[in-house]
Formats: structure tokens, C-alpha cells, sequence
């Protein structure tokens, strides 16, 4: 599907009818295990000797059309799911990171994946250095003897900060570091990463990909671009204990962090996307690149409304003429910023709480990208396991509140914002 367009990739990419009896729409195979030939076609396929389905842990008809499409979408050679985005996250540095390595991030960063970095990982022996990576040289000035990653989100969420991707490319680069983007809240229709340098890029499909707020899943791509023999992995070039003794960089070279992500992640591990769920969101993905214009459409509107509102402090919305991002947002999304907005109100955290108490249209609740529109108060939810000064550094207060525009006429939107923020003016 090389040669057609990301709309078209949407709908087609990684499924041929023929394969599944003319079926127009992606069978789901729903089975836990397949059938070997023999005892040879077994080993074989235990021993990458040849291609083919083990164990729906590992992979899955219907994953490998979602997997093949998406990384169809970003522009990677290959992809593997996973149960959640934030299965997808920890996936992937557990297979990259052992006890003693360290990782430079972004501290604007989801509050799930915050916590992961800040205290699960350091029980395992793996340390984060969180910076300001609005400026590319404070992620230089972290970099250690030991850093093996640079992470970090293409939007940031709650903040809706927008990065300078390739510099910090090149600055990962230059360190022998593979960059992570997670670009869930982009997506590849609205910013395609790896075009600037990323080489693992990460998803939460249960937000704008999935779209509907139905069902989990997370992937990653590879770029298949990164040098995993520069010397700082020897998992990937020296014999691996997991897999009776495979080189993964000899055996399948660009391939190989694809490889081990499945073949030791997903099976030791174990965050298998049900293949129901590949299905729910397939049904997302074709739909996903209308979506997210009209998202992005309506969050500009909204943001230009609260951003003259006189209960309101400040907007955060990379499409605003006022954001210290329009500039690398120009650059980097020019077809749009996505539907995920935070605003700080005036009149503090009552008036914040007012808001998500009384707000009609909206949903409270802890997710983004739906097709309805959402909102929720991160200091006392998403980022709540964060300290104070924690929450400073991530553009997060007791009176900012994050939403998440949906597919609702925009004028809907606002007059429902209007007729709540009315009592915050009123009350203040």
C-alpha cells in the first residue's frame, strides 16, 4: 500500500479479502492458539526459521492487519499491540532497559506514564531524569554514561506543549540514544514522527485512533532506523538467554527491537491485545483522519472562546496565535492541533470544581479522544499522585482544567461552557 495516501492506508493497509474467503471487513480470530502441520512446521516457526502464528499471546490475524496498518500510517517497517498504551510504554522500555540504565525524559508527560518512570521503574533499577524539554539542551545536559532512551510525548497531556521533535532527534542521536515519542494525542494524520527523527513511536488507541471511548489497546512502531549494535545494547548483539541463544542484530538486524518486543515482551510480559478489541479499533482508524479534522476544527473554536472569557486565567492550545507553541506548531502540525485543550479559571480551585460539577455535554471522566467531549480536573485525578512543585513543572494547578473536544457542533460546545462559566463569573 506503499503508493496511496493515509486516507486510503486507513481503510486497506495489511488486509487482502482473498486471505479471509472475499471477506470485505477484517474477520475477528477469536482463537487463543493454531493448528501446527507437523512437528517440523512447529519447530520451525519456534525458531523464526519461518513466519506464522503461535499463540495469540504472541500474534493474531486480526492484530497483524491493525499492526501492519498503523505502521503503514507512521511510515515504520513494523508494528506490535498491545493490551493498553501504557502496556505499550512499559513493553517497550522493559525490553530496552535493564537494572543500572537510565532514561531522559519530558516532564510534561500523561500522569500514568509519570508515575511509571518516577517510581515503578526505579524498584527495577531504572532511573529517569525529568526535564524542560522545551529547550533541546537541557535533555543534552541530563544525558548519562548510563541513558539508553530519550522520551517523550508529541503533545504533551495535560500541558499541550508542543516540542522541537527533530532538535531533540539530533540530540539523541548524537548520544546514541533511540528517541520514543508517544504521539497519542497527534496521531500520524495530524504529525508523523518518525519524518523527524523518532525511531520508536507509541500509541494509546484507545483515545483519537480508536476514537469511540470502547475498547483498549496500545502499539508501537519501529522506525527500523536506529543502530541497536552501537555498543550501548548488548541484549540485541549478544546471544539471547530468552530465546536460545538468538543475536537478534545479526538474525534480523533493523528488525530486531520489533523482534524481541514480541518475542520476549509479549511472552514474558503478557499484555496481549484481544483481537475483539484489534477489531473495535480497526473500525476507529478508518475513520480516524475525518475525526481528527473536525477535533482539531472545534478545539481551535473553543480555545478562541475561553481564551476571551473573563473567568478565564489562561488557555493552553498550540493553535492559538498567543501560544509560546504556534511557532513549532506551524512547523510541525500545520493540519491541525487536535482536540485536547487545558484552561486555568480565576477564581482558583472552587471555580474549577464548579465547572466539572455543573457542566452540561461533557463527560467527566479520565480519558481523551473520544467522540463526545470530555473533561477532568488533573491535579485531582490523572496527576494527582504528583507532589506540588511536580505538578508546577508539568503545567498542572489546582484551577486548570483539561478537556477533550469532541464531534458535537462547536457552538453546542461553547454554549455549554458559557452557561457554566456564567455561575463561575457570578460566584467569583
Amino acid at each position: 500500500m506503499s503508493n496511496f495516501n493515509q486516507n486510503t492506508n486507513a481503510l486497506h493497509a495489511g488486509y487482502n479479502p482473498s486471505e479471509s474467503k472475499g471477506s470485505r471487513a477484517v474477520p475477528v480470530h477469536q482463537t487463543s492458539s493454531y493448528v501446527f502441520e507437523n512437528n517440523q512446521h512447529a519447530r520451525d516457526l519456534f525458531s523464526l526459521a519461518k513466519s506464522g502464528y503461535i499463540y495469540t499471546r504472541l500474534n493474531n490475524p486480526t492484530n497483524d492487519v491493525l499492526e501492519q496498518r498503523i505502521a503503514s500510517l507512521d511510515g515504520g517497517i513494523g508494528a506490535v499491540s498491545f493490551t493498553s498504551g501504557t502496556s505499550a510504554i512499559s513493553s517497550t522500555l522493559l525490553t530496552l532497559l535493564k537494572a543500572g540504565d537510565h532514561i531522559v525524559a519530558s516532564q510534561s508527560l500523561y500522569g500514568g506514564t509519570y508515575n511509571l518512570l518516577k517510581v515503578t521503574l526505579p524498584r527495577l533499577g531504572i532511573t529517569t531524569t525529568f526535564v524542560d524539554a522545551d529547550n533541546p539542551e537541557n535533555i543534552q545536559a541530563a544525558v548519562k554514561e548510563n541513558t539508553r532512551a530519550v522520551y517523550i510525548e508529541s503533545i504533551g497531556n495535560p500541558k499541550i506543549d508542543v516540542l522541537d521533535y527533530k532538535a531533540i532527534a539530533d540530540v539523541a542521536h548524537a548520544n546514541s540514544l533511540p528517541l520514543i515519542v508517544d504521539n497519542t494525542v497527534a496521531t500520524p494524520f495530524l504529525l508523523k514522527p518518525i519524518d523527524f527523527g523518532a525511531d520508536i513511536v507509541i500509541y494509546s488507541l484507545t483515545k483519537f485512533l480508536g476514537g469511540h471511548g470502547k475498547a483498549l489497546g496500545g502499539i508501537v512502531v519501529d522506525a527500523g532506523k536506529f543502530n541497536w549494535a552501537n555498543g550501548k545494547f548488548p541484549e540485541f548483539t549478544e546471544p539471547s538467554a530468552g530465546y536460545h541463544g538468538l543475536v537478534y542484530w545479526d538474525a534480523l538486524a533493523e528488525a530486531s527491537f520489533l523482534a524481541k518486543l514480541r518475542i520476549e515482551g509479549l511472552r514474558d510480559l503478557g499484555g496481549s491485545l484481544s483481537p475483539h478489541n484489534a477489531s473495535e479499533l480497526l473500525l476507529g482508524i478508518e475513520t480516524a483522519s475525518l475525526r481528527l479534522q473536525q477535533h482539531s476544527n472545534s478545539a481551535l473554536k473553543v480555545a478562541k472562546y475561553l481564551e476571551q472569557h473573563e473567568a478565564v486565567d489562561s488557555v493552553n492550545y498550540a493553535g492559538l496565535e498567543s501560544s509560546p507553541y504556534k511557532a513549532l506548531s506551524d512547523t510541525y502540525l500545520p493540519n491541525g492541533q487536535s482536540g485536547v485543550l487545558s484552561f486555568r479559571l480565576k477564581g482558583g480551585y472552587e471555580a474549577a470544581e464548579t465547572i466539572v460539577d455543573q457542566i452540561e455535554l461533557f463527560s467527566h471522566l479520565a480519558n481523551i479522544g473520544d467522540s463526545r467531549s470530555l473533561i477532568i480536573h488533573p491535579a485531582g485525578t490523572t496527576h494527582s499522585q504528583l507532589t506540588e512543585q511536580e505538578q508546577a513543572s508539568t503545567g498542572i494547578y489546582p484551577n486548570l482544567l483539561r478537556l477533550s473536544i469532541g464531534l458535537e457542533d462547536p457552538q453546542d460546545i461553547i454554549q455549554a461552557l458559557e452557561r457554566v462559566l456564567e455561575k463561575v463569573v457570578a460566584t467569583v
